[in-house]
């Protein structure tokens, strides 16, 4: 029976957790909460204004850029409901129909007025509104306290900076590479056996699969990552680093692609050759050792992107040099193995073409070059974005409307 941990040992687990985006969310949220209320009671003469800490608790999000969105938008539609809420109390008051037709119209107002995530906000507003006696009193409390807990949300941001999440986008990048390097070397070792099962070959072709689904929980978490760095005063060179991350994400998306084909062909070829090894043993064994490198070349490069804007990225980037012209080198050699055995026995001569193509497609993805013009193309792209917009008045209407709607 295992040993229960001891105190110490929660407690450091607890520390090692302290800086993860659920544990801050929390502890924050909590805070601007308990201030929202507090600012309530002390600015209105509600007894229990509730909807304060509530509204608090709904604008304070994980990064700044995200509060001052969410926070527009969760004030649009509360307002919204209580308008729409007084002028029904007016017209037709309080029924079964009446209510249903309020929410009908609450909905439908709220994705009008672009309210997004908080469109049955409006309803709820439009409803606890209109189920009061004193309604005109009632929707002016309630805007005043949506107001204060707004202002103090978007306070506690902006006086209590949250945190920048780029390093936890930087180890999930670092986890998707590792995992593709550990699956190149699993298939490294498949090529050179002499004789390879078909059923282990699909259950790496399955693995590959699984990388999709992988990418996109690294997606999300860069998205995050990104979000953080908007607005936020502590990032000084906030746009290279989304530019530098997010290009490197997608570079990794398209070799994951890449190594799904890669598995699907040896497959193919493992289906043909049941009863025999795929490759004859030189070419297996200078396979084997290309698909290590390759594996080491994808590590390299997220190792690279993540140190891009540290003193660690000239080591990195000339690492990733030498992997990628040995990795050229041996793919040369297997080329013209794969060609003489061709010439002897041209059996599934497509499914070679294929594996070489798809490392040739790897290989040109991963490349320092490629890499930097594409950078540099995003950084020129984003320029002359922000170049052509619209200054004065108009632009500052259109950043309103973006920022309402959550367009960076």
């Amino acid at each position: 029976m295992p040993k229960p941990p001891d105190v110490g040992e929660r407690v450091a687990q607890l520390a090692q957790r302290r800086n993860e985006p659920v544990v801050v969310q929390t502890l924050r949220s909590t805070a601007a909460a308990t201030l929202a209320y507090i600012a309530a009671r002390w600015l209105t003469d509600v007894p229990a204004p509730l909807l304060a800490p509530l509204t608090a608790l709904l604008v304070v999000q994980v990064t700044l850029f995200a509060t001052l969105t969410s926070g527009i938008r969760r004030v649009n539609a509360v307002v919204a409901g209580v308008v729409l809420a007084t002028a029904f109390s007016v017209i037709v008051g309080l029924s079964w129909w009446s209510l249903g037709l309020l929410i009908l119209c609450a909905l439908s107002m709220g994705r009008l007025v672009r309210a997004h995530e908080f469109v049955p906000e409006v309803a709820i507003s439009a409803m606890l509104v209109l189920g009061v006696t004193q309604v005109t009193e009632t929707a002016l409390d309630r805007v005043v306290e949506t107001l204060i807990g707004a202002a103090v949300g978007l306070l506690f941001n902006l006086v209590f900076v949250p945190p920048v999440w780029v390093s936890t986008a930087e180890e999930d990048i670092e986890a998707q590479a590792n995992r593709m390097r550990n699956l190149l070397l699993r298939l490294s070792e498949e090529v050179d056996e002499s004789h390879t099962p078909v059923p282990r070959v699909a259950a790496r072709l399955e693995e590959a699969r699984r990388l999709d689904q992988e990418v996109s929980e690294v997606d999300a978490s860069l998205s995050q990552a990104e979000e953080s760095l908007r607005l936020n005063p502590r990032v000084k060179e906030g746009l290279l680093t989304r530019m530098v991350l997010r290009t490197g994400l997608d570079t990794l998306e398209v070799c994951a692609v890449l190594l799904r084909s890669l598995t699907r062909t040896l497959t193919d070829l493992a289906q043909h050759r049941r009863n025999e090894p795929l490759f004859e043993t030189e070419t297996a064994g200078t396979l084997r050792e290309l698909f290590t490198r390759l594996g080491d070349a994808v590590s390299a490069f997220a190792v690279l992107i993540t140190s891009q804007v540290s003193a660690n990225a000239e080591e990195a980037e000339a690492r990733l040099t030498e992997e990628l012209d040995t990795c050229r080198s041996l793919r040369e050699r297997v080329a013209r193995m794969l060609l003489a055995r061709v010439q002897e026995h041209p059996r599934q001569w497509q499914l070679h073409g294929a594996l070489l193509a798809n490392v040739d497609r790897m290989l040109d993805e991963l490349d320092v070059e490629r890499r930097s013009v594409h950078l540099a193309e995003e950084l020129d792209r984003y320029s002359r974005e922000r170049h052509n917009r619209p200054r004065g008045l108009r632009g500052l209407r259109q950043r309103l409307a973006a920022a309402t709607l959550g367009i960076d």
